[in-house]
This record gives C-alpha cells, structure tokens and sequence, in this order.
C-alpha cells in the first residue's frame, strides 16, 4: 500500500510538472503576458522604461493609446498603459503644473511604434476614433498619430515583428554638430550600440532605437522637462553603483538615489548634455536575459 501511494504520489508531481511546463508556455505567447516586462537587459544592464506624459486630457489620452493596442493599467495614482517595450505614464503626481508644449520644440521631437501592417492599423484605429496623420512623401508604411496636447507618433511598419505593436524609437532633434557627441554619450552611458536608422544617426538599445537629426534651423531645442513627454525612462540594474560612476565622472544627479524598501525598486533622475529629462529606474522583475523578444 505505501509503495503505491509512493508511485501514485510521483505520477502526481509528473502530472503537476507538466501543467505547469504548458502553462508556462500558454503564457509566454499570450501578447500581454509577453509584454507584461520590459525587454531584456543589454550586456551594461539597461532596458527601455517608460515616456511619462503630462497630460491635460487623460482620459482623451488613454483612449487613444488603447484604440491603439496598448493595455491600461493603474499603478497609484498613475495612468499607465502598456506596450511590448514601454509604459506610457498619462499623468504627473498630484500638485504638477500644467505642460508648457508638445513634443515639436523639445530636444524629443516625437516617439514611434511599429506595427506589422500600417494601413491595416490606420483603418482601425481610424474606426476606433483616432486621429491619423499621413505619412510624408506619399509613403503608405508611414503615418502620425498626435495627442490632443502635442504628443507626436510615429508609426512604421515591420511586417516581421511578433506584437501587434510595439515601442521603436524616440527621435532627437539636436544642432548638427551634436549628433555625433549625443550617439557617443548614449553609447557610453547606457550601452546603446551605435548605427543609423535610414539616414538617422542611431543608437540602439533593447526595447527602442535612439534617432539623432538635425533640428530645424540647426537650433538648440529647449529640455522635455515641463512639455507634454517630460521625460523618458530607462530600467538599470545596479542603478547605486551607475550612479557612483556616472558622478564620479563629473555627471549631474537632478533627483538622488531613492530606494523603495516596500517593493525593492529605486529611482534617480539626470539630464542628458542636450536637455532630455530622463527617470533612471532599479526595479526587482526586470529580466536579465540577454535574448530580446523583437
């Protein structure tokens, strides 16, 4: 009797063993479980994060975000909804004084996505009530979405990506003279590989592509800090330590090292040379792998 209760009892933990192999795989092609973390780290622990808006109209926000695909999610106080590779926070903590501009005019000019199919994304969210630009020069792999209060999007088309849409790049727009500077700092900073993105000068990292262009009139854009995007966000392992070195080597630390003892997460805030606010972000569920699910 106890050696078939033994047997009966390892047949159970087979059992048990292979549900949860199948589920495990249910969920990593389920598209918000797949999207439910960042990309992997790259080999300097950074991963695309967050664009925090300010936004005047969440709700007006929210909607378009979501008729795009996006899953919406509340963390707090905060309006969030998800990509595969970004969080789109909608609003500031309470007390935050109303945007000064959109994105045109800041050194972020405008953020993308990618879709596999770009009129079959136009038709529908067109359905859904969107807004949708054209894109330039006739192109019909292009188009534009904008905020009611100044956001700009922009949407290409990558007819091998897995999601139905995703984060793909965050555009600067910076004088000439700076771009080769901006490409070497986000390069040496974050470990973002360098390259171009068409004509763009580039910079990847997992998650988004980084595109440096020259500003119009060659002119240097004012900070993101108190626009519509008023900062983006970037996940980094080991964030105390990034930190030591990036001020031990002369950098600036606009908000200090603030660890959450509750969740085991931290934050810090910095400036890039050219005026982009960016949210530095220690968080416990952010994956190390280094295979990235693009």
């Amino acid at each position: 009797m106890g050696r078939r209760n033994a047997v009966n009892t390892m047949l159970l933990a087979v059992v048990r063993m292979r549900l949860l192999s199948a589920l495990w795989v249910i969920l990593l092609f389920l598209p918000g479980a797949a999207s439910a973390q960042p990309f992997p780290v790259n080999a300097a622990g950074v991963t695309n994060g967050h664009w925090h808006l300010n936004s005047r109209d969440i709700e007006a926000s929210k909607k378009i975000f979501v008729a795009m695909g996006g899953t919406p999610i509340k963390a707090g106080n905060f309006e969030i909804v998800r990509f595969p590779g970004v969080l789109v926070y909608l609003n500031q903590g309470a007390g935050a004084p109303p945007a000064n501009g959109g994105t045109v005019g800041s050194v972020v000019n405008h953020v993308g996505f990618t879709v596999p199919n770009t009129q079959e994304a136009i038709a529908k969210w067109k359905a859904a009530g969107v807004n949708v630009l054209p894109g330039g020069q006739g192109r019909t792999d292009q188009a534009f979405v904008e905020t009611p209060d100044g956001v700009r999007i922009e949407i290409l088309e990558n007819k091998d990506q897995k999601f139905p849409i995703q984060s793909h790049h965050i555009h600067f727009n910076i004088p000439e003279s700076e771009i080769p500077k901006i490409q070497a700092w986000y390069s040496a900073w974050f470990g973002a590989v360098p390259g171009k993105r068409g004509a763009n000068i580039a910079a990847d990292l997992p998650g988004i592509n980084l595109s440096f262009s020259r500003s119009m009139n060659d002119t240097v854009q004012v900070t993101t800090k108190g626009r519509t995007l008023d900062h983006i966000g970037f996940d980094v392992k080991n964030l105390e330590a990034f930190l030591k070195k990036y001020e031990a080597a002369g950098g600036k630390i606009d908000r200090p090292y603030t660890k959450n003892a509750q969740n085991n997460s931290a934050l810090a805030f910095i400036y890039d040379p050219w005026g982009t606010y960016i949210e530095l972000n220690e968080r416990p569920d952010t994956p190390s792998a280094t295979t990235a699910a693009r």
